[in-house]
């Protein structure tokens, strides 16, 4: 059994699920984190909270764990977060080391000053390997350094059984009084576009109504999340006339996705910025079977199929958005068949137990590689 510590902020629910997925696997996992958990992990995970906090923490922490590291004698480390964690690690010295980057790490942490460039850029020459959730994500870290080697991608996983209570849409007769719900679950923040998407909304709204299209009563807009932006967006949806048809659902625990996913007929994500590494929120849209719409920002248009299992759209576009969103509200059909084909994509490369695999193989590559230059170097 391969012995694993994962070094990885346990407020995190991707922290969880990879610990609960490795752990099903059977790879020995223990959890050494700063932060107390989001959710229970599983019997089999060992977690170590440790009382450091905050960004000195990862500093404070080192000896610590270099001590835990020494006694578990573990087959790998793999830390997540190049910026916290990767500093960690790479104090630490442990190897075989794997380097998990996950997005505003490598995208926005090094924009902040020289020192923080290099300081991210020695975090990850320090690996054995280097891995990224999506493969834009990884051209991206190569910019960073450049002398790093393949980065094998590894991407956040879906749970799919987790989504199977969810209603399908058949594509039939709706019925007169049904309503049509456009919407999102994301952080009210302005690097996820949902300004973009309430005027996108209100474009679609108002063509249909100016058409005469007796469907225009029956759209209206779901928002789920809490963030920063939320009062701006509130009086955004004031401005645009669509305040009456829009429901700002506030955050959702993760556990409750499904049921809010459920409540959409169309997912729309409409990220302007390239820290959106990867579209874990798409994927599971597309495991509960809605069509999406998506920016052509970061990882958001690796996960989605344009034209099969959604659209994709240009970032901070609300008419190119409008558009997308019309030939959805207008299908029936076309919705059912994107939801279906969704599904297909996410069994075929998204599915948890895939995306496990794909992390184990990394994991023994980092072994297997760490063993060869032992033998090569006498160590």
């Amino acid at each position: 059994m391969t012995r694993l510590v994962l070094l990885s902020g346990g407020a995190s629910i991707h922290t969880i699920r990879w610990a609960n997925g490795l752990a099903d696997a059977g790879i020995e996992v223990n959890l050494i984190t700063q932060q107390p958990l989001l959710e229970p992990v599983r019997d089999e995970v060992n977690v170590h909270v440790l009382p450091d906090r905050g960004s000195l923490g990862y500093f404070t922490m080192v000896p610590t764990v270099r001590r835990l590291i020494r006694r578990l004698a573990p087959d790998v480390v793999n830390a997540h977060y190049a910026s916290g964690y990767g500093t960690t690690a790479r104090l630490v010295g442990y190897r075989p080391y794997v380097l998990s980057v996950w997005g505003s790490d490598v995208y926005d942490f090094p924009t902040k000053s020289r020192l923080h460039r290099y300081w991210v850029r020695r975090n990850l020459e320090a690996a054995d390997i280097v891995a990224s959730t999506s493969r834009c994500m990884a051209a991206h870290t190569k910019g960073l350094a450049p002398d790093l080697a393949e980065i094998p991608i590894t991407p956040f996983g879906v749970e799919r059984d987790r989504f199977e209570g969810v209603g399908q849409r058949d594509g039939g007769d709706e019925g007169p009084d049904r309503p049509i719900v456009v919407g999102t679950v994301k952080s009210m923040a302005a690097k996820y576009g949902v300004d973009t998407l309430i005027q996108a909304f209100a474009c679609t709204r108002r063509r249909l109504l100016d058409e005469g299209d007796a469907r225009a009563s029956r759209l209206c807009l779901r928002l789920v999340g809490d963030g920063p932006q939320l009062a701006e967006l509130e009086e955004l949806a004031r401005k645009c006339g669509v305040a009456g048809v829009t429901k700002f659902v506030g955050r959702v625990a993760h556990e409750k996705v499904p049921e809010e996913l459920d409540r959409l007929d169309i997912y729309v994500a409409l990220s302007r910025l390239d820290s959106e590494s990867f579209g874990v929120a798409i994927i599971e849209a597309g495991a509960a079977g809605r069509p999406v719409v998506v920016s052509d920002a970061g990882g958001l248009p690796e996960v989605t199929l344009d034209g099969e299992t959604g659209f994709v759209v240009p970032r901070e576009d609300p008419e190119a958005a409008a558009q997308a969103i019309l030939k959805l509200v207008r299908d029936p059909v076309l919705r059912a068949d994107m939801g279906k084909e969704g599904q297909k994509h996410v069994a075929q490369n998204y599915s948890w137990s895939a995306c496990v695999a794909k992390m184990k193989e990394v994991y023994q590559a980092a072994i297997d590689g760490h063993q060869e230059n032992s033998r090569y170097t006498g160590r």
